[in-house]
């Protein structure tokens, strides 16, 4: 899952990715979530394409957004739900935007990092608390 997207993140020094670093796509979290990753106009965004397992297991019913700080958000699905948006280049194989945490249900400043072709890290912070993911690339 995407849970504990920003969790526990430590900044980290991203080894060099090839010149033509490309993160649009589909990528697999380490609990079998998946994101796309797509251009929003200039920008580069990513919504949530799938969740395992398909039922939350305290419903019985497709995930929703329900830890989500606005009220009137809590019952839309998890599934097509923007988790990155506005990111933008700010560096070699790096983008900058907002991330969108469903766990904690707000949005915070972040990082996409290409570590390889088929490797990205998604990381941001909280004050002093930073965390992150790793994605490798699926089809």
């Amino acid at each position: 899952m995407l849970k504990g997207l920003l969790a526990a993140l430590a900044l980290v020094a991203v080894s060099a990715a090839p010149a033509s670093a490309d993160p649009t796509g589909l990528w697999l979290d380490k609990d079998g979530w998946t994101i796309r990753i797509q251009p929003c106009g200039p920008d580069l965004c990513a919504v949530i394409a799938s969740v395992k397992p398909p039922l939350d297991p305290a419903t019985g019913k497709p995930w929703t957004d329900k830890n989500n700080a606005d009220a009137s958000k809590r019952s839309r699905p998890l599934i097509g739900l923007e988790v990155l948006s506005g990111m933008r280049p700010s560096g070699a194989n790096k983008w900058s935007g907002q991330l969108y945490d469903a766990d904690r249900g707000h949005t915070f400043s972040g990082n996409l990092l290409q570590l390889d072709q088929d490797t990205i890290r998604i990381e941001g912070c909280l004050l002093l608390l930073c965390g992150g993911e790793e994605l490798h690339r699926t089809k």
